[in-house]
């Protein structure tokens, strides 16, 4: 579900890569049919895809009746945890309505096997880095809320049928693009997140990059984030499926780095890459941003045999080799 947006297409790539087939699952709010023909020159086949609104259960039954899908990888949803906060009827709505029709239809079809895209933004603020899986979760925004409803629905789920084979991956900061800067993230609109509004500053789309806040207790004063190469988070999944192959119940991973970079710190890195200064403006702190967050991944690393293979260097040069192919088709 979602397979055509960010992190949906970069795992439909691996998927394919990996001899899975793949039918795609997505209603285009946020994403273009066009990435069909980036995963098709990626990989030489084009997933099966259907234009289908989660929300309506018929149609994502006729999916199921249609091929004979054995799992499922849940990575549609809403995703600005800006505009959630204004309007959250929208997030709750979307994300978890759509995550309950979808269990309803797997449930009907038979099938019970399912990785959702959860998020790191279900940890509380008031927990100590690294967050391992079993720190305090308390969200501080509806986007964060959505995802920690959904968890809580599968853990029931769980709990009431134990048929379900259930992974949920705790993204950190999803960056970088795929290396051959085909498929990429292209948010509608200003960029809602550090490093697409980055480098729609390098590429000069956007004047310069605000800096909420240069006074927290951090070495250069600037919040601090665990960026991950969205290629590796997209073999994460593939472990997460292959682990569930044969456990039962619901399975909770972080995937990071288990390593922070500050927010100068990945100007930096970017201004290396483009070879130029990239224009900033520090701005005053946003209320609910939390001064450091990384991962702890040991549990990935021993239960799924994952690690974070690429460094912010080359989540950087991905991205930008991304942007500058987005920036041109698009002229």
């Amino acid at each position: 579900t979602g397979g055509m947006g960010y992190i949906g297409s970069h795992t439909s790539v691996a998927l394919i890569e990996a001899g899975y087939q793949v039918v795609v699952l997505d209603n285009l709010d946020n994403s273009s049919e066009k990435v069909l023909t980036g995963i098709e020159s990626i990989t030489g086949q084009t997933p099966h895809f259907a234009h289908t609104d989660l929300r309506d259960v018929d149609a994502v039954l006729e999916v199921f009746n249609e091929y004979p899908i054995t799992s499922v990888i849940h990575t549609a949803g809403l995703k600005s945890v800006e505009e959630s906060v204004t309007n959250p009827s929208k997030y709750y709505e979307n994300n978890i309505g759509s995550t309950i029709t979808l269990v309803k239809a797997m449930q009907t079809a038979g099938v019970s096997t399912l990785v959702f895209s959860s998020s790191a933004t279900v940890y509380s603020s008031s927990s100590k880095p690294p967050f391992d899986e079993n720190a305090k979760t308390f969200p501080t925004n509806p986007y964060g809320m959505s995802k920690y409803i959904i968890e809580q629905i599968m853990a029931d789920l769980a709990l009431a049928d134990s048929k379900w084979r259930l992974g949920i991956l705790r993204y950190f900061n999803p960056v970088g693009a795929h290396p051959s800067g085909k498929i990429g993230e292209s948010p509608s609109g200003v960029p809602n997140n550090l490093m697409p509004y980055l480098m729609q500053v390098a590429i000069g789309k956007l004047e310069k990059l605000p800096i909420y806040g240069d006074d927290y207790e951090t070495p250069d004063g600037t919040c601090i984030r665990d960026y991950v190469h969205v290629v590796d988070l997209a073999r994460g999944h593939l472990a997460a499926l292959e682990f569930l192959e044969n456990k039962n119940g619901v399975h909770f991973w972080n995937l990071g780095t288990g390593k922070g970079t500050s927010v100068l710190e990945l100007v930096k890195e970017v201004e290396k890459v483009i070879e130029k200064p990239i224009p900033i403006e520090m701005k005053q702190r946003r209320k609910g941003d939390i001064p450091i967050v990384f991962a702890d991944v040991a549990k990935a690393s021993s239960q799924l045999s994952w690690q974070a293979k690429y460094s912010i260097e080359k989540m950087c040069a991905d991205h930008w080799k991304w942007q500058k192919h987005y920036s041109d088709s698009r002229q």
